[in-house]
């Protein structure tokens, strides 16, 4: 136990993996209830509201997220427990800012970005009740990246399952409500679900960030000064303030972590624009090879509602891996530890390679019983056997993709991620129409294939 104490590495991995492991074990079983409640077609008018969660993320906190993690990574080194405050507060601040414009911005253009960018209406609703849950993401978020960069995973794998368990009780809660009147509940439930879920994460991630400065500041006052003046402190900043020095001030930090924190959130909304429109297209292209609307939007549901979610389980363990080694791959990387570094990229690639050849493996097997076992359709089996060969390189990526953020290398990320998006873009756009869903899951495969060794061949290079 103790030679797991004494590498956070491992424990994080194993933190986040478990807990990825069960977040989505409920996940499927949501998932079957979803669409046992809503339909093949409910589910995939769900599904359309994803891009529009997924670009104000990247807007909102997913490049501050990274640059909280990256700059309070040395807190355990340096003891500077100021500069950690102030990074995570000034990373807040701009990140609620940003998401209350956002919050606003999908309020007010709702029915617009429903008719005219996700090209149905039905998502109108859905999306004024999305717009709620941005700033309660990006609070929580941006403290789950402070406890990303000291290596405590601990509290982002407890919102990550707390924000799960309280979505799913509040969609059982509608559905039993509705039950009990006589009604049916609407897909707006698990969207209310959603809302709830993110408002219960930031919660418990605040009473978490508070509990350890608290500590941090009662440990230190004896130190700086009398507990009488320490108390006083704590009491007229309202929050704790952990007295080791630091000379950054806010808009030194700020100033950083925009710095690093731009070109990761614009390489995620260029990504998430490009992934939005693949996303909205399919059943539009779905319709061009001769569906109705209500079989694209039923065909668009169960690959990516179900067959494909089931095909990521496994990466619970590669992304866990992939948050933990940004941090040690920055320490090993500042002090120009490049043995550390070729250390956890040859054993991360050869593990992810083996896990993806056993998954690769079993979906094929068991992928057509699985799926009629778990959703009762014969065509999400169908999809997981295509997917199946997606697994190793797309678990490859995750971790590498990782460890090239750990060496600052997010402009060749961001070209090779665009580059593997516009293959796939190319197959829905140019094959989709001819061949139907098979060619968009060739896509996939092309485009994995392509990031894989473009990613590998960048790590090379460095290393």
């Amino acid at each position: 136990m103790n030679r797991f104490k004494n590498h956070p590495f491992i424990t994080g991995t194993i933190i986040l993996t478990l807990t990825g492991l069960l977040s989505r074990f409920i996940g499927f079983f949501y998932r079957i209830y979803l669409s046992r409640l809503f339909g093949e077609e409910g589910m995939g008018v769900y599904q359309l509201t994803s891009p529009v969660l997924a670009l104000s993320f990247s807007v909102t906190v997913a490049g501050l997220q990274t640059a909280i993690s990256k700059y309070v990574a040395g807190e355990a080194t340096t003891k500077d427990y100021k500069f950690s405050l102030r990074t995570l507060l000034s990373g807040l601040v701009v990140s609620l800012i940003l998401s209350f414009l956002c919050m606003w911005g999908i309020i007010h253009f709702s029915e617009w970005i429903a008719l005219n960018f996700l090209l149905e209406p039905r998502t109108a609703s859905m999306l004024r009740i999305i717009a709620l849950s941005i700033p309660l993401c990006a609070v929580h978020c941006c403290i789950n990246g402070y406890f990303y960069g000291i290596k405590k995973a601990g509290i982002p794998a407890a919102t990550q399952l707390i924000e799960q368990f309280c979505r799913i009780l509040c969609v059982f809660s509608a559905d039993y409500i509705a039950t009990r009147t006589g009604g049916v509940p609407t897909i707006n439930a698990a969207v209310i679900g959603l809302v709830v879920g993110e408002f219960c994460a930031m919660v418990v991630s605040i009473i978490a960030i508070y509990s350890r400065f608290y500590r941090i500041s009662k440990k230190s006052s004896p130190k700086t000064g009398s507990a009488k003046t320490g108390a006083a402190l704590v009491h007229r900043q309202h929050v704790p303030i952990p007295y080791a020095p630091s000379k950054n001030s806010y808009a030194d930090i700020t100033a950083k972590l925009l710095a690093l924190a731009i070109p990761l959130s614009f390489n995620r909304i260029v990504i998430n624009l490009l992934q939005s429109i693949e996303a909205v297209y399919i059943p539009e292209k779905l319709q061009s090879y001769g569906y109705d609307t209500a079989t694209a939007l039923s065909v668009y549901g169960v690959l990516t509602g179900m067959a494909l979610p089931l095909v990521l389980f496994p990466n619970a363990l590669t992304g866990s891996i992939s948050l933990m080694l940004l941090p040690i791959v920055s320490e090993a990387d500042a002090t120009g530890n490049k043995q550390t570094v070729r250390r956890a990229a040859s054993k991360t690639i050869s593990s992810c390679l083996i896990l993806g050849g056993i998954c690769t493996l079993g979906f094929l097997l068991l992928g057509r019983p699985a799926g009629q076992l778990l959703y009762n359709s014969e065509l999400a089996g169908k999809f997981i056997c295509s997917l199946s060969f997606i697994c190793p390189f797309l678990y490859l990526c995750t971790t590498l993709t990782g460890i090239l953020h750990g060496l600052g290398k997010t402009i060749s990320i961001f070209f090779i991620n665009v580059s593997s998006l516009l293959i796939r873009l190319a197959f829905v756009f140019f094959l989709l129409p001819q061949f139907g869903i098979n060619a968009y899951i060739a896509g996939m495969l092309i485009s994995q294939i392509f990031s894989a060794i473009c990613l590998y061949l960048v790590l090379r290079r460095l290393l």
